[in-house]
């Protein structure tokens, strides 16, 4: 593998993923265009080489709605073409959620979470470019992190939101000891990008993304938020005890910024390279953690 794999990362290709992923339109759990979105991602992780894994399971996410059908997307890389892939090798989780917020108003999420899809999508065709690197990694694409009402603050029983990466976390707990850490990407394709780490961030996970970015010249784009943040990495850590960090832009909910929830969450607001530097900067850091051979 080349020691160089994260030059690799395309903002451009990120943002063209993003955009089909917007052309489903509003894709909130449960609906017809979601399934869709499902069927793109596990084609896409298809032709890149993955094999992809539908974890489908029903949730009653608010009591009174009824219960829901959700689907996580698992993508794992084989080591034979054409052959199963093992669940051995992995040593990385790395997600992000693909549903949008169920709204009143026309909701594309072209950041939330259609930009942090896009780049694993992205990084599922970079990484199979060195498919010995590519079999330490276990990708996974959310179902239910939005909340129908609100976000539970009650990670491990819920009931609304983080739904799918809850269940993830469960059946994954078995596993939980061939995992080193896992990284949740979340609302990264910001033009005015200001990455804030959750204060509680391991520090050896915070440490190496602020080393690669120092690395790779974009320290000045990474940073703390106030305090926690409720994500798709806190059932990893809580659940599965596996060190989890989430790099996000939360500074996209700000009142600064009123894109976050509304309609006007669109590609426009978008900048490839943004997302170009995430995926670089992670990928920096993931080649210096695992090593290159």
């Amino acid at each position: 593998m080349s020691p160089e794999l994260w030059k690799e990362f395309s903002g451009e290709k990120a943002l063209q993923e993003t955009q089909r992923l917007v052309d489903f339109g509003p894709r909130p759990s449960g609906s017809s265009a979601i399934e869709k979105t499902r069927q793109y991602i596990s084609e896409t992780l298809a032709k890149n080489g993955w094999e992809a894994e539908r974890q489908e399971f029903r949730e009653t996410p608010v009591s009174g709605r009824g219960k829901t059908v959700f689907a996580n997307i698992i993508a794992r890389f084989p080591a034979v073409k054409g052959q199963p892939a093992s669940r051995a090798t992995q040593r990385v989780i790395i997600g992000s959620h693909f549903d949008t917020k169920l709204m009143p108003i026309r909701f594309v999420g072209a950041n939330d979470a259609g930009s942090s899809t896009g780049a694993l999508l992205e990084l599922s065709r970079v990484l199979a470019q060195s498919p010995e690197f590519a079999q330490q990694f276990e990708l996974v694409f959310f179902d239910g992190e939005e909340g129908v009402e609100q976000i539970s603050r009650n990670v491990e029983s819920g009931p609304d939101g983080l739904v799918g990466s809850r269940y993830y976390a469960k059946q994954v707990r078995s596993r939980a000891r061939q995992f080193r850490f896992a990284i949740v990407w979340d609302m990264i394709g910001d033009k005015e990008l200001t990455i804030t780490l959750p204060s509680d961030t391991p520090p050896n996970l915070s440490g190496g993304i602020f080393k690669a970015a120092e690395e790779l010249g974009f320290r000045n784009k990474f940073g703390f938020a106030p305090g926690s943040i409720l994500d798709d990495h806190e059932p990893i850590a809580r659940i599965a005890r596996i060190p989890a960090m989430d790099i996000i832009d939360f500074n996209y909910t700000s009142t600064e910024n009123q894109f976050w929830h509304t309609a006007a969450d669109s590609v426009d607001k978008l900048s490839a390279e943004s997302l170009e530097i995430v995926g670089r900067v992670t990928l920096k850091m993931l080649i210096s953690e695992l090593g290159v051979k």
